[in-house]
């Protein structure tokens, strides 16, 4: 029953148009959750830091965030940059092929690419505060729900890795993710 209703969950969100999650006003907390490209690329930033596991379970999400908020620093300036909602997508495609194929690479590269992906996110999400807000307000709120985004998909990582087949379990997840990039990636092009 459990899996049904996941799917039906799944593919619900795939019905909803990621363009939405964009410019929906009132809180930065909510930004991150409003949009399911932002959602599945923050969890899987979670889940890849625990499959490569040691220092990457918060050194890579670091990254993501660090670079987040650079992000929505330049977003914030209102400088213009060109196939942001195609980069997010594909965050989404490379994250969950990554955690697919168990690709355990160095910290430095997994951060590297994290930090590209928080980038880009992160000016996603300063080019659509609403006018009314305080940046530095909206700025943690975005900051504060990708953060627990990261735990939700480390702990995760983690409780499945410690199960008899987990690590097969948690590259299924990737390929799921990977799939649903795919997806979003289309929709982009």
């Amino acid at each position: 029953m459990f899996r049904y209703c996941l799917l039906f969950v799944i593919f619900f969100m795939l019905s909803i148009d990621t363009s939405y999650a964009h410019g929906f006003g009132g809180s930065g907390f909510l930004h991150p959750l409003t949009g399911i490209d932002h959602l599945f690329a923050m969890v899987a930033v979670g889940l890849w830091s625990a499959q490569i596991g040691g220092r990457a379970v918060y050194l890579v999400p670091s990254c993501f965030l660090f670079m987040m908020a650079v992000g929505g620093i330049v977003g914030f300036q209102e400088i213009q940059l060109s196939n942001v909602e195609f980069m997010i997508a594909l965050s989404v495609l490379l994250l969950g092929l990554a955690i697919s194929l168990n690709n355990k690479s160095s910290i430095v590269l997994a951060g590297l690419g994290v930090a590209i992906f928080g980038f880009f996110h992160g000016y996603a999400h300063g080019t659509e505060i609403p006018n009314t807000l305080n940046h530095i307000e909206y700025m943690i709120g975005f900051l504060v729900t990708t953060l627990g985004l990261h735990i939700i998909g480390a702990v995760s990582g983690l409780l499945i890795l410690e199960k008899r087949k987990g690590s097969t379990t948690l590259r299924f997840s990737g390929l799921t993710i990977f799939v649903i990039g795919v997806y979003l990636t289309i929709l982009k092009i």
